[in-house]
């Protein structure tokens, strides 16, 4: 404020502070632009940075069936392992789809070499309409595989349940896993994380059509994104039940 006095009259004014320009200066104004740019770019990008980390992790415990049979007793130990073989789609009929159909048949041919003694046939289950599991023994008992040898695990509705429940209620310290090998990374990682020393076997036999194995790959992304989530909360899965301690068999020190 300032004060004019003109003759007799004193008269008061407002002058008004000089204003400061408080923009930023336009070269940081386009630094922290292109950082924000970066963070958005790294932050769609990274969960395909965690997938191929994941895959790189676990590429050296993945095998083809034949190596499988001298890389299974080194990795594990020379007794006869567990293979935990995950479900996939069973149609009406019963008939196994060509996924689950290939995961079986190379578990069967793991069991005739030796080198596994038991199945664990790990799917969902939707009343009697859908059963994986029991069509996934049926398969493997017409094709040799004595009932003995196969355990149904029918709360394997996830990967995640499948480990879980290999882990905790089937009680295994060692695994062989058994699935394509665009799924056996996820499924090295989550039953590793859950305790478990395991090796995984492909079960790619085949080539499958081009839809089916594109939405399988497509899936794989925010599968393992999920898998990480899962591991952080190590949530039960919903299905649990009485332990049924397979484990025992293939400990060093078993009897």
């Amino acid at each position: 404020m300032r004060v004019v006095t003109t003759g007799q009259m004193r008269v008061e004014e407002q002058v008004a502070a000089p204003q400061t320009d408080r923009r930023l200066p336009r070269r940081p104004r386009r630094w922290i632009g292109i950082g924000l740019l970066l963070g958005l770019l790294l932050l769609g990008a990274s969960p395909w940075m965690w997938r191929s980390w994941v895959e790189a992790r676990y590429a050296g415990q993945t095998y083809a069936v034949e190596p499988a049979v001298t890389a299974i007793p080194a990795a594990l130990g020379p007794e006869p392992q567990v293979a935990v073989v995950f479900g996939a789609r069973v149609y009406r009929s019963g008939r196994l789809s060509p996924m689950l159909q290939d995961r079986v048949d190379t578990a069967i041919d793991l069991y005739h070499t030796g080198v596994v003694d038991t199945l664990i046939m790990s799917g969902g289950q939707v009343g009697e309409e859908y059963d994986e599991p029991a069509a996934m023994i049926a398969y493997a008992q017409d094709r040799g595989v004595p009932a003995a040898a196969l355990q149904p695990d029918y709360g394997g509705q996830r990967t995640y349940d499948s480990c879980y429940r290999a882990a905790h209620i089937f009680q295994l310290e060692r695994a062989v896993l058994v699935t394509q090998a665009f799924h056996l990374p996820r499924a090295l990682l989550l039953c590793d994380q859950l305790g478990m020393e395991v090796v995984g076997v492909v079960a790619d036999r085949r080539t499958y059509g081009p839809a089916s194995l594109g939405w399988s790959e497509a899936r794989e992304t925010p599968a393992l994104v999920g898998a990480l989530l899962d591991l952080i909360r190590r949530t039960p899965p919903p299905i649990l039940g009485e332990p049924i301690p397979l484990g025992e068999r293939n400990r060093p020190n078993a009897s």
